[in-house]
């Protein structure tokens, strides 16, 4: 028996390229799809996340919003990787830099996803989980970075179960940053480890590659508006990335 349409996606596997670009918000998954893909074709709209099927530069390339958070991730990945034939799945998300050497509208593409997440205890590993993301991914990525001159960091990222700290009832705070920040942790996001996990556990692949939308330890930061439709750089450099392994 088809294990599709899913509670949370209604298509079949033919909808969906090898490789899925997924921004956390839907608008941006419209943006790409209006703005970058050729003949792109709505696959799914289930609860407003909106799913699209195109070709950029000749090749087949999907992006679908994952909703905010690690669960929401952990959910619409697992049911990409496991139903619907889907290899590669690049996040691209907003971040926000916990590093002095990081600036904002700068990429961070995430090597590894630190977490204050319990996601990991559904696994019952006698130990810590460090999840990663595919080197194979991580290496066309950065060659590609490289090539547009793009500003990028590689290194750790936080994924963070809470947006508000009940500490001071505020985004994250300075206390807990700086923390992280001394671990030589880039920046926070709230989906990448939940992502990398599903991929570990699947057998598939995934990179986490976001732009710097804020930084907590200087108060600067964009709008959702620039969020949603300025970080274009980042989308070209998933979208070339994703060329590239569909390529190889």
């Amino acid at each position: 028996m088809a294990n599709y349409p899913t509670p949370h996606i209604n298509a079949t596997p033919s909808d969906f390229a090898k490789t899925v670009l997924m921004p956390g918000d839907p608008l941006r998954a419209k943006f790409i799809a209006e703005n970058f893909l050729e003949e792109a074709k709505l696959v799914n709209n289930v609860r407003g996340i909106q799913g699209y099927t195109g070709k950029y530069c000749s090749v087949d390339v999907s992006v679908m919003a994952s909703g905010m958070g690690m669960p929401s991730m952990g959910i619409y990945s697992y049911e990409l990787y496991n139903f619907f034939g889907v290899e590669n799945i690049i996040r691209i998300g907003s971040a926000g830099a916990i590093s002095p050497n990081i600036k904002v509208r700068d990429i961070v593409i995430g090597m590894g996803a630190c977490t204050n997440s319990n996601f990991a205890n559904q696994y019952n590993l006698p130990g810590t989980f460090a999840p990663v993301c595919s080197y194979k991914m991580l290496k066309t990525a950065t060659k590609i970075a490289e090539e547009m001159k793009a500003v990028y960091h590689v290194g750790n990222l936080l994924s963070s179960d809470t947006f508000y700290s009940d500490e001071e009832g505020v985004p994250d705070t300075f206390k807990s940053a700086n923390a992280w920040g001394k671990m030589g942790v880039m920046a926070v996001e709230m989906e990448a480890a939940a992502l990398y996990m599903n991929a570990a556990r699947l057998g598939k692949n995934a990179l986490a590659i976001c732009t710097v939308s804020d930084h907590i330890l200087t108060g600067e930061a964009t709008t959702a508006e620039e969020r949603q439709n300025s970080f274009t750089q980042m989308m070209e450099l998933a979208l070339k990335t994703a060329v590239a392994l569909a390529e190889e």
